[in-house]
């Protein structure tokens, strides 16, 4: 291998393999490609989906009299197959649209709020989108939630000792008192130190994860530590998705929906100006379960006695026959006598526990029971239940069937939506709510943009003045760096700009103008040991890389950090820190190699002042 020397001929240095070129050609094409969308800029929209070919929905004659009627201008009404997108100037007009169309939804029918690209068509068809703004930008709502994972915890202790007075009862144990331990455990006393060891054995061979310690005359049920934090793991993961699916039938696309710290689920909703629907069902904690009744008129120890809309008493036992859990579908409707009914279809095993109880109690009735958690006056969860519905089995129920007594036809649409997301594992609370207009984002767009405007003019400025010749090679690279760096952050799923984004990306132009500071100097130097322009380059980039590459890593690991233990904002600056690290090393090094080495690449000049 040939070492270059002083006297290594100019055009042996500073030559790229030509695929090297075509590789720098392709990428910048590309992200630049990616980029032009987002220039382009978004229009709010709605998504409407019908199978129903008698719908007025599925008519984009009919949707547009409907919108021009209430004085709603669409720009643009497209429909392709079953799919119909309805565009809008403002989302003032998008969610006036939305509150109209609702009226006329038929079962098969959804309406989903989204953004649409102004950009021509073939660069949606090519993957091309534009930059998904965050909640500073774009506007809407952000809720921050407590999940009481502990009181979770509780009901599942609730249901262990449930089990264990059943298993009692089954091998007629008596004498054994069972009352709750600490926040978690429970403690068993009985007479029998037999007794004792019967219920030591059924808690160890049915629930994995419990500690029992025995004594003479008590034995004392706690779960064990990674038992807790498995369970709290679950019930936050749990109620991540049903979150994610109640938003999701709210007809938004583009939510954020993320766990903060141990206990938090932090939602942003973009674009969203009236909060009203969505603080109802996301902080809702509705659920149904079905109940025996019991007809005695005589309420044993287990029995649950709640009351109906009437405030009426009624008698149940205490095992429910079906929970919300085999819920696959509910949809709103109403009954002959013009009444609201909720119409359910639950899953296999639901289904075939429902015709078994139904089938062995034909005649008898069965009770509806409406659950949630409300907040009391010292701040405390409370779990509220009321019987919403008796109805007389009058035949073997299946998957399907119907109940009513859910209240107004607003109420059973919101349990429907409910009992179709699912319901959470762990009530909720929203302990923050946050509104940001979509004035106000759109003055922070501006007002971001602008400094990173004027901030890049600066730049350039300097750098054209100060380094002259060389100096306009990296105000190229760094207009590049800027493209690439768009187009890349386009491209990246789940990327979102945030106004700290937008910090980040100023604090891009600063890092990728010094590098190229960093390698002018050096040249400059090797330029004063009187070499040639040529050599100096070379020995210019060569010597300047290994700091480059220093400083760029440990910035990099900073970004990383930032990312991994930041939330929202915080994680909208370390994406386009990391981001912009990469754009930089490419343009600074790659890009404004390539263009040097074309331009003076050979020139032999020792003379030369930069």
């Amino acid at each position: 291998m040939q070492r270059k020397t002083a006297k290594t001929p100019a055009r042996i240095m500073n030559r790229y393999a030509t695929w090297k070129y075509v590789v720098l050609v392709i990428t910048v094409i590309l992200l630049g490609l990616s980029a032009i969308p987002t220039w382009y800029g978004e229009q709010p929209s709605i998504q409407i989906e019908s199978n129903q070919k008698d719908s007025p929905l599925n008519n984009v004659v009919t949707v547009n009299q409907l919108l021009q009627k209430q004085g709603i201008a669409a720009q643009e009404i497209r429909q392709e197959n079953n799919h119909t997108t309805l565009v809008f100037k403002t989302e003032t007009e998008q969610s006036q649209a939305r509150k109209l169309l609702d009226n006329f939804v038929q079962e098969g029918e959804s309406l989903t709020f989204s953004y649409v690209s102004v950009a021509p068509s073939w660069f949606t068809q090519m993957g091309f989108t534009p930059i998904k703004f965050g909640l500073d930008l774009r506007g809407g709502v952000q809720f921050l939630l407590n999940v009481d994972v502990d009181k979770a915890f509780q009901e599942q202790r609730d249901s262990l000792t449930d089990d264990v007075r059943e298993m009692l009862l089954a091998q007629h144990l008596r004498g054994v008192k069972i009352e709750a331990y600490g926040n978690d455990g429970f403690l068993v006393s009985a007479n029998s130190r037999a007794s004792l060891n019967k219920i030591s054995q059924f808690v160890k061979e049915n629930y994995q994860g419990w500690d029992v310690k025995l004594s003479s005359d008590q034995l004392t049920v706690q779960p064990s530590k990674q038992n807790k934090l498995d369970f709290q793991s679950a019930t936050i993961q749990q109620n991540l998705k049903i979150m994610r699916d109640r938003i999701e039938e709210l007809g938004i696309t583009e939510a954020l929906v993320q766990r903060q710290g141990e206990h938090s689920i932090r939602i942003e909703l973009p674009g969203v100006q009236d909060p009203a629907q969505a603080k109802n069902v996301i902080g809702a904690t509705a659920s149904l379960a079905f109940y025996e009744v019991n007809t005695s008129g005589i309420a044993s120890r287990d029995d649950l006695q709640l009351k109906d809309n009437n405030g009426q008493l009624v008698i149940l036992h205490k095992r429910p026959v079906l929970t919300g859990d085999h819920i696959v579908n509910a949809r709103a409707g109403m009954d002959k006598m013009g009444l609201s009914e909720v119409n359910i279809s639950l899953d296999h095993a639901g289904g075939k526990l429902m015709s078994d109880f139904s089938a062995k109690h034909i005649g008898k009735p069965m009770a509806t029971v409406y659950r949630e958690y409300k907040t009391n006056a010292n701040g405390e969860t409370e779990r509220s239940e009321r019987v919403i519905s008796v109805a007389t089995i009058q035949s073997q129920l299946g998957s399907q069937f119907r109940i009513t007594g859910a209240g107004s036809n607003q109420d059973a649409q919101q349990l429907a939506l409910l009992l179709r997301a699912g319901s959470l594992t762990a009530p909720v609370t929203i302990v923050e709510e946050r509104t940001i207009g979509a004035s106000l984002g759109a003055e922070n767009i501006e007002n971001g943009f602008a400094a990173l405007a004027l901030g890049m003019a600066l730049t350039l400025t300097f750098m054209a003045l100060w380094y002259r010749r060389l100096g306009w090679v990296a105000n190229a690279a760094l207009l590049i760096n800027m493209v690439c760096l768009f187009g890349l952050i386009a491209l990246l799923p789940g990327a979102v700009l945030t106004l700290p984004g937008i910090a980040g990306l100023v604090l891009t132009v600063g890092m990728a103008v010094d590098t190229n500071v960093l390698i002018f100097e050096r040249i400059r130097d090797k330029l004063n040991e009187g070499r040639s322009f040529a050599q100096a380059i070379d020995k210019g980039f060569s010597s300047a890389f290994s700091t480059i590459l220093d400083a760029n890593v440990t910035t990099m690991i900073t970004a990383i950090v930032l990312y991994s233990i930041g939330n929202g904002p915080i994680q909208g600056f370390a994406l386009t820190l990391g981001l912009g690290l990469i754009t930089s090393m490419f343009t600074g090094v790659f890009a404004s190699r390539a263009l040097i080495n074309l331009i003076w690449g050979r020139d032999s000049r020792r003379d030369v002042r930069i």
